[in-house]
């Protein structure tokens, strides 16, 4: 039986070009593993509560703005971004939090719905350590009801991610 995108995507719940993305890297079967939620997991802890598992092990797509060029940090959801680390990371002048307009333009996606890759324009992306220390973690896929599971090596290599250290420390 052969499927097309739009069905597919409307099954799984994944936004159309995710799926796409999902099916372009060899990953269909990413999609028969995703998750449609009702009500919105825009939040890393929405997302837990709405999956069952550790809010660690939700994967937060994020999009900063260095020296004005964008770049994709994905974090692991029970931790925040360090912007000064990020900032050293890339040896950038000034890094902040992209906004609304920014990510959607970069990514084609909304905020709390960006997946680590699938996005409209190639942009570099950092991984915080912290993703490795589970077996599995869930991120957005491509819409704010839907999230999907991959092992987090994984989703360092599709997302052509640099591992790093970025995460925020707690005393």
């Amino acid at each position: 039986m052969t499927t097309t995108a739009a069905t597919d995507a409307d099954d799984s719940g994944a936004h159309p070009r995710f799926a796409e993305a999902l099916r372009a890297l060899g990953l269909d079967e990413l999609l028969g593993r995703a998750r449609r939620f009702p009500e919105a997991t825009r939040t890393a802890a929405e997302a837990a509560a709405a999956v069952g598992c550790e809010l660690s092990q939700i994967c937060k797509s994020l999009i900063f703005a260095a020296d004005g060029v964008p770049v994709l940090v994905l974090m692991d959801g029970a931790s925040r971004v360090d912007v000064e680390r990020v900032r050293k990371e890339l040896g950038a002048a000034e890094v902040s939090r992209a906004d609304a307009g920014v990510v959607r333009e970069t990514t084609g996606y909304a905020i709390g719905g960006v997946p680590p890759f699938g996005h409209r324009t190639r942009t570099r992306v950092l991984a915080d350590r912290s993703l490795l220390t589970h077996d599995v973690v869930w991120a957005a896929a491509g819409t704010p009801h839907t999230v999907f599971p991959i092992e987090p090596k994984a989703l360092v290599t599709h997302a052509g991610a640099d591992l790093v250290d970025v995460r925020e420390q707690t005393a």
